[in-house]
């Protein structure tokens, strides 16, 4: 690669090369491919890219350190293969080589599951209790790995320190890398005596029994995340649970942010001279007085009858007025009708 190429060509063609390269793959060379990593190391790293350019090798405390990067050339991938979809973390192609990724915590994996509402949960919330098979905390050592009634001596490997500090001779020097104890799991301390349910990993999988807080006034496909309701992992911090909600819908009441809505037919009498009905609410059965005049459409308010909000109130309820008209008119109300016509109304 010529010297003045730029960082971001630089990073392109690490990539092409390090997708070539991985283990992993199917002709996958980890030598090559540890030394593209040393190589990136110096290139993209600004001082030192102008050490090489300047020497053609770096320094480390006042001796150069290697030239060539393992007889690996980056021309002709300049380009990259940003084309192809495939985009790497550096971090974790190289936290095995170079310290950025081992020594970062373990996390369990994360759980998704679903549940149904009914429209009243929802809108007051409820509390749920689910079965779940999962890694968990082992019940039998509170997840200390041992035996009950056993003492936890100091990790041998680490002596305690729950970390390890390695230092890799490499063609640019030495690299220093630390990692999470493998023994230990990064506690620093062992079981004396292996609990016997989990064989001193602290988790196991079991059945456990989830309690789930629905908030009032959740929606149709909202998400709630439980922290560390996930899978376990020894030595590792657990995943997160992800509840996914369902609402029925309900034939009688409609949402509107904070407020419910509903329909009430009345008759055509009551619309013109008032009256009263009994309605059917989520609080209850309640009666509602019919206002003389109420027009077709009209909305009648019911206060502090609606969605409750943080805040502690409620809005309000919402009811429709749908006016029967007849049909057919007897005799007798035909005359009334016609009366009302020639007044006016």
């Amino acid at each position: 690669m010529e010297k003045g190429a730029s960082q971001d060509d630089i990073k392109k063609a690490f990539r092409k090369l390090a997708h070539k390269y991985h283990p992993d793959k199917k002709g996958g060379d980890e030598t090559r491919f540890k030394e593209i990593g040393e190589a990136y190391a110096v290139l993209g790293n600004v001082k030192k890219r102008a050490e090489y350019d300047t020497y053609g090798q770096t320094f480390n405390g006042g001796g150069p350190q290697g030239g060539g990067f393992g007889g690996f050339d980056f021309g002709g991938f300049q380009q990259g293969f940003g084309g192809q979809g495939v985009e790497f973390d550096l971090g974790d192609l190289f936290g095995d080589f170079f310290g950025g990724g081992r020594g970062r915590q373990q996390r369990g994996r994360d759980i998704s599951i679903d549940i149904e509402l009914d429209f009243k949960e929802s809108i007051f919330g409820v509390e749920r209790e689910v079965l779940l098979g999962k890694v968990g905390t082992c019940k039998t050592c509170g997840g200390t790995g041992a035996k009950p009634g056993t003492e936890l001596v100091t990790c041998e490997l680490c002596n305690g320190a729950g970390k390890i500090h390695e230092t890799k001779q490499t063609m640019l020097g030495a690299f220093a890398t630390t990692r999470i104890c493998d023994r230990c799991h990064g506690k620093g301390k062992m079981p004396k005596a292996q609990c016997d349910d989990c064989l001193g990993q602290g988790v196991r999988k079991q059945e456990e029994e989830i309690k789930i807080a629905v908030p009032a006034g959740i929606e149709n496909g909202e998400m709630i995340r439980m922290t560390g309701g996930g899978e376990a992992i020894a030595g590792g911090v657990p995943g997160d649970l992800y509840v996914k909600v369902h609402v029925q819908d309900d034939k009688r009441f409609k949402k509107e942010g904070h407020n419910l809505v509903m329909s009430l037919s009345i008759k055509l009498t009551d619309a013109l001279l008032g009256g009263s009905y009994d309605i059917e609410t989520l609080d209850g059965e309640l009666k509602l007085k019919i206002p003389q005049g109420v027009t077709h459409g009209e909305r009648l308010r019911v206060k502090g009858k609606g969605v409750p909000k943080r805040t502690g109130s409620r809005g309000d309820l919402f009811v429709q007025v749908d006016i029967m008209v007849p049909a057919k008119l007897s005799r007798a109300a035909k005359k009334a009708a016609q009366t009302l016509r020639d007044e006016g109304v």
